[in-house]
Order: structure tokens, then C-alpha cells, then sequence
């Protein structure tokens, strides 16, 4: 854990707008090691004034400048796309919502095994597709059992991560089964290391008879594109 602590102080540093060379020297590593480490962290225009301020020239903070401008355009349009999206998908009906988790199981979901699962780090989704099998499926919490993947550096943060998730599903504490911690060689840096929740599977007691179901609904819904694809959708 010592180098995953390197690298936290490391870019703890370079946020606060600390060179490579200075961040190096103060924690003992390579400039290579150290650029590695930090490279996509984005000083402010103020941090780079800082660390250059006897060499940056008017052309280069011109530069800067407009990169920040484009990013910021960048973030406006997405912004916006966001807004239509939730406006053209405001009035969802039922069914849209029925075939929409099909879709979201095909590509999320166990279709292995008799089983039925549905497993990813997005809590919005998770969210949706508790809701998918209470509504479609009558399926009621207590028959719902969860488990959390976490990377092994929050093993101490597993019982706020495990009211994290279930906060947003739901599904009580006592229904979660043993946390699965997941050993990498080497060490994620997370930006954010208090706002990771890691992943969240959720599993259907007694699953054979929905799995069947639900891989019949798959294979509908994909001959059904497949024959709008060949004719082409107007």
C-alpha cells in the first residue's frame, strides 16, 4: 500500500499546482514515475502562471485560455444534449419502460446459468432495473438479494458503500451477501477515493423460471430490430 499512498500525496499535490520536479523530490521518485502518475490532472491557467512565471509568454497564455474556453464549450454542449434528452423522454410510456429494460438486461444481464442478474457501477441503473422487476415481474424485495465488488483499497468503507446501495435499491442490509473484494496488481488511483461505490449485482431468488422468460423477451426484441433494421425505420 506504500506506493498506492505515494501516488494519493502525489496527486494531492499536483492539484493544489506543485510541479513534477517539486512533487519528485519531495516523496523520493522518479520524474517519469511521477508524470505518469499525474498526467491527467488539468492545472487552473493561476498554477501554470505559477509555475512558469518567469517563462510563459503572452501567445501561450492566449492558448491556455482558449482551451479552457473550448473545454467549457464543451461541457455546455453536453449540458444541453442532456436537457433534450430529458425533454424528448419525458412522457415514457409503460411499455416503452418494459422494453427499454429488456434491452438494458440483454446487455447488463446473466444469460447464463439459469440465472437472473443484472450486475454494473451505475446506481441509476441499478435503481431502474429493481423497479423493472418489481413492476413486470411482481417481484418483491425480500426475494431480491444484493452483493458490492470493491476494489479491496475500500475494504475499510464496505458498510458505508453497502448502505450506499442500499439506500438507492431499496433492498435492506441483512439481504446483502458477503462483499466481494477484487485484488489488482496494481492500484487504482480514484479522484474521488470517498465517492466510489465500486459495482452492485442484484439476484432473483428462485431464477430459473424469470431467466427463461426473460431470454425469451431478448430474443423477441432482437428478431423484432432486426426485422425494422432490414427495412429501415422512417
Amino acid at each position: 500500500m506504500a506506493k498506492f499512498d505515494l501516488k494519493i500525496k502525489a496527486r494531492k499535490m499536483r492539484s493544489k499546482g506543485a510541479s513534477v520536479k517539486e512533487i519528485a523530490k519531495k516523496l523520493g521518485i522518479s520524474k517519469s514515475t511521477c508524470s505518469l502518475w499525474v498526467r491527467d490532472i488539468i492545472l487552473s491557467i493561476h498554477q501554470l502562471e505559477k509555475l512558469r512565471e518567469r517563462a510563459i509568454k503572452g501567445g501561450e497564455r492566449g492558448r491556455l485560455k482558449g482551451a479552457l474556453m473550448q473545454k467549457q464549450r464543451r461541457l455546455d454542449i453536453i449540458k444541453q444534449w442532456e436537457k433534450n434528452g430529458v425533454r424528448e423522454l419525458c412522457s415514457l410510456s409503460k411499455r416503452d419502460l418494459y422494453i427499454a429494460g429488456i434491452a438494458l438486461y440483454w446487455a447488463e444481464g446473466c444469460k447464463k446459468n439459469r440465472g437472473t442478474q443484472v450486475f454494473n457501477s451505475d446506481p441509476e441503473l441499478i435503481k431502474l432495473m429493481v423497479g423493472w422487476f418489481r413492476i413486470f415481474f411482481g417481484i418483491k424485495t425480500e426475494d431480491i438479494k444484493a452483493r458490492v465488488g470493491l476494489n479491496e483499497a475500500h475494504k475499510s468503507r464496505e458498510e458505508i458503500v453497502k448502505k450506499y446501495w442500499s439506500k438507492i435499491t431499496g433492498i435492506p442490509l441483512n439481504q446483502f451477501t458477503k462483499t466481494s473484494f477484487k485484488k489488482v496488481k496494481n492500484k487504482k488511483i480514484y479522484k474521488n477515493f470517498n465517492d466510489h461505490y465500486g459495482t452492485l449485482s442484484i439476484s432473483i431468488l428462485k431464477p430459473t423460471k424469470y431467466c427463461y422468460r426473460i431470454l425469451g423477451l431478448i430474443k423477441g426484441l432482437s428478431q423484432a430490430g432486426s426485422r425494422l433494421v432490414s427495412r429501415g425505420v422512417s
